[in-house]
């Protein structure tokens, strides 16, 4: 089994950053799709951002290109989402995942994912 644990997020004011990291632990895989999602405070769970295994390939959903930025560091076993010019509308509990299937494929898609972690709140003031 695979254990994911997210770790970073906090109270920033908008226009602020925040650095989240995800570490993988147990039976850790290679070649494997590591992505981040979000859920706000009564919407569904949404796609924020997938990176390969390489990091050749990243993958962002519209609304986070150009202030979020996802890599990874195979050493550690832990991805990383680097986010920029938060906002208020950022807020919101940020999960890690992680899925045997590696190719850049449906990426935004929650059911593709293997594993998941607890989730790490982000909360932007105004």
């Amino acid at each position: 089994q695979v254990q994911l644990v997210e770790s970073g997020g906090g109270l920033v004011q908008a226009g602020g950053s925040l650095r989240l990291s995800c570490a993988a632990s147990g039976r850790t895989f290679s070649d494997n799709l590591m992505g981040w999602f979000r859920q706000a405070p009564g919407k569904e769970r949404e796609f924020v951002a997938a990176i390969t295994w390489s990091s050749l390939s990243t993958y962002y959903a519209d609304s986070m290109k150009g202030r979020f930025t996802i890599s990874r560091d195979n050493a550690k076993n832990t991805v990383y989402l680097q986010m920029n010019s938060l906002k208020p509308e950022d807020t919101a509990v940020y999960y890690c995942a992680a899925r045997h299937y590696s190719q850049l494929v449906r990426p935004t898609e929650i059911n593709t994912y293997d594993y998941w972690g607890q989730g790490t709140q982000v909360t932007v003031s105004s």
